[in-house]
């Protein structure tokens, strides 16, 4: 049947129009003349000098005959292996279920139709020759019992095959699991040893006793320049305490543009971050409660320029007197705190400013070089 196919679907082919008749070629006649719906009518051209040039016709009923035939044999043929695939699968399937049933009657020793974890283990390892780790069974387990009971029916349970090809994958995975583990341990790793490097470079550790000591220098610096404010209460000139502060007084008074250099030399302390944090912070808290002196005072010119007659003597000695009390009280919270190793970060308005203005370990890079803010928002963006 098979030669026949290709003979024929190979003559159709090569069939050519001639009047109203196809014309075959004659090499291909014992092909042709096999069919036995097929009769020829004769040769025609005989004045062809070979055989290669010799056709026979053949009619367009016959033809079209021939090729119905063959398209209800190939149809036929395919019905035949469509039953036969699925009488194949048919016969798969019992065999799978009848080896599944002889494993479920094997696996339960107890015979009480169901089974239980430990006959799933004990049944698997002895069919697999192999230790298995419960955790990888209790898996099993719980993929393959649906009802959840904590056993596995005839209808839960499965071939030997399946359970080996599930038992493979779930070893694939704690091996993906154990290989993203170790690379996240490293990174880890990198990270925290990168912040290590960073922490030295940047003290932000506990302070020493030299640098609690050192750190409240800087409140000398808006002393100075809030005793103007305290002219009404330091009156006691045999004070030894009011002395001292006239010496030092007049000695930040004597050098040239006292204030200036002040600010210009505490921020660029600051910004050295080698220091340790708490005398970089007063530094910070120190010239801004020196800027917050010049509020009151300029308030105060602003309303003599308006009134003619200026600020009454009594509103002017309370107005310092309670100015001067409030930074002695700002100083020495911010003095006694950092002396106990403390932050003075308790300051309305003006702590949290300078809060924000000290640098962290993220705004350094490994070398201890700032990384500028766009560019720390843009690694922020990408961690996200």
């Amino acid at each position: 049947m098979h030669g026949f196919i290709k003979y024929s679907t190979f003559a159709t082919s090569f069939l050519f129009v001639s009047t109203n008749a196809f014309s075959v070629p004659c090499t291909i006649k014992a092909n042709l003349v096999t069919h036995p719906g097929l009769r020829l009518k004769g040769i025609v051209h005989d004045n062809a000098a070979s055989c290669g040039t010799r056709l026979f016709s053949v009619s367009k009923e016959q033809t079209t005959e021939i090729i119905d035939d063959e398209v209800e044999r190939l149809k036929s043929m395919a019905a035949q292996l469509r039953a036969e695939a699925a009488s194949l699968e048919a016969e798969k399937a019992q065999e799978v279920a009848d080896a599944t049933e002889r494993a479920f009657q094997k696996f339960d020793v107890n015979k009480d139709g169901e089974i239980s974890f430990e006959e799933l283990k004990d049944g698997l390892e002895k069919v697999l020759k192999t230790e298995l780790e419960e955790k990888r069974v209790k898996t099993l387990m719980d993929e393959f019992d649906t009802s959840g009971d904590g056993a596995l029916q005839m209808d839960e349970f499965v071939s030997v095959d399946r359970f080996r090809s599930r038992l493979e994958g779930i070893i694939r995975d704690e091996k993906a699991a154990a290989l993203e583990a170790k690379k996240q341990a490293k990174i880890e790793k990198e990270a925290a040893v990168l912040a290590e490097a960073r922490a030295n470079i940047l003290n932000d550790g506990p302070p020493t006793n030299k640098d609690k000591v050192l750190s409240t220098i800087p409140y000398l610096f808006p002393l100075m320049d809030g005793l103007l404010f305290g002219r009404f209460l330091l009156t006691d000139t045999d004070n030894p305490a009011v002395q001292i502060l006239g010496l030092i007084y007049t000695i930040y008074r004597n050098i040239p543009f006292s204030g200036f250099v002040t600010i210009v030399a505490f921020n660029l302390l600051s910004a050295n971050i080698g220091i340790n944090r708490l005398i970089r912070f007063n530094m910070q808290q120190a010239i801004y409660l020196d800027i917050a002196l010049f509020i009151p005072s300029l308030i105060a010119s602003i309303y003599s320029l308006v009134i003619k007659d200026g600020v009454p003597e009594t509103i002017t000695q309370l107005g310092s007197d309670a100015i001067f009390v409030t930074l002695i009280a700002a100083i020495g919270y911010s003095v006694i705190s950092s002396l106990l190793g403390a932050t003075p970060d308790k300051l309305p308005g003006i702590s949290n400013y300078v809060n924000q203005r000290m640098p962290t370990i993220d705004m350094l890079d490994e070398t201890g070089q700032f990384i500028p803010e766009d560019q720390r928002k843009g690694k922020e963006d990408e961690d996200k």
